[in-house]
């Protein structure tokens, strides 16, 4: 079994405030060990499972938060970024068997997390198809674009609330939860103990059927809390304009949805 896992870190349990995930700031260091932590309970977890080959992809700020040298026999860790679309999964194809994503959040505008966001800190919202769009929702569709099921999403409550009939198969953990700019953060041990045994159970469950059938077109909205960088997007080609600081792009490909991404966001 091969399994791909992105790892964020404002979903992680320990974190509250945006200076925990800032690798320039002095608390920054136990929040990326905790990332790490949970990033290794999954593979522990994988592996129970019978998964003899896992990536992770470090998908957080400039993608250097995990700890290499922690990383066991079998596992490959992807770090920083090349600019390709798939962005928070890139290395993820067809050739693995389920994806998992750990230390995920709730998207921009959403209660929850005080740290809730989509991908930048500069949109008031980001909606596909109408609904609000998560880091989650976008890069789990990546993966079942290549024809890999997502499985188990490790995060805070509202994000596990809100996407827990996102996949047919899908298995949350949720790890903290809050209100304005509180969390209430569960303990560490217990986030550990069951990110390991549920990723396990994610993996062991009969995967026929687990691979979430994508819509057959896709509409893109942005509302960013500026005119001026909605004006400056509104030239990438297909996108529209819809009011000051709204714009919109509409396609039936889904990778075109996520390549407009990398250059409007």
């Amino acid at each position: 079994m091969k399994v791909f896992i992105s790892v964020d870190i404002e979903g992680i349990t320990t974190t509250t405030v945006w200076n925990e995930t800032d690798s320039d700031h002095a608390s920054y260091a136990p929040h990326a060990a905790q990332m790490t932590n949970e990033a290794l309970a999954c593979v522990e977890g994988a592996k129970k499972a019978g998964a003899s080959e896992i990536v992770i992809a470090d998908a957080h700020g400039g993608g250097l938060n995990i700890d290499p040298a922690r990383m066991p026999s079998g596992v490959t860790l992807i770090r920083g970024w090349s600019g390709h679309p798939y962005c928070m999964v890139e290395g993820i194809d067809n050739s693995f068997d389920a994806a998992i994503f750990i230390g995920y959040h709730g998207p921009a505008s959403r209660a929850g997390n005080p740290m809730s966001h989509t991908i930048s800190g500069e949109q008031v919202y980001i909606k596909l198809n109408g609904v609000l769009a998560s880091e989650f929702v976008l890069f789990s569709y990546a993966a079942a674009l290549e024809g890999v099921p997502t499985v188990f999403l490790s995060g805070d409550k509202t994000l596990c609330e809100d996407s827990k009939n996102l996949h047919p198969k899908l298995i949350t953990n949720a790890v903290k939860d809050g209100t304005g700019s509180m969390t209430r953060n569960y303990s560490t041990e217990d986030t550990l103990k069951n990110i390991k045994e549920l990723s396990e159970k994610s993996l062991k469950q009969d995967l026929k059927n687990a691979l979430v059938k994508l819509p057959e077109r896709f509409e893109l909205e942005i509302c960013y809390k500026e005119h001026t960088k909605a004006e400056k997007v509104s030239w990438y080609p297909g996108v529209t304009r819809i009011n000051d600081i709204t714009v919109s792009f509409t396609s039936d490909n889904y990778f075109e949805i996520l390549r407009a991404i990398r250059f409007i966001i």
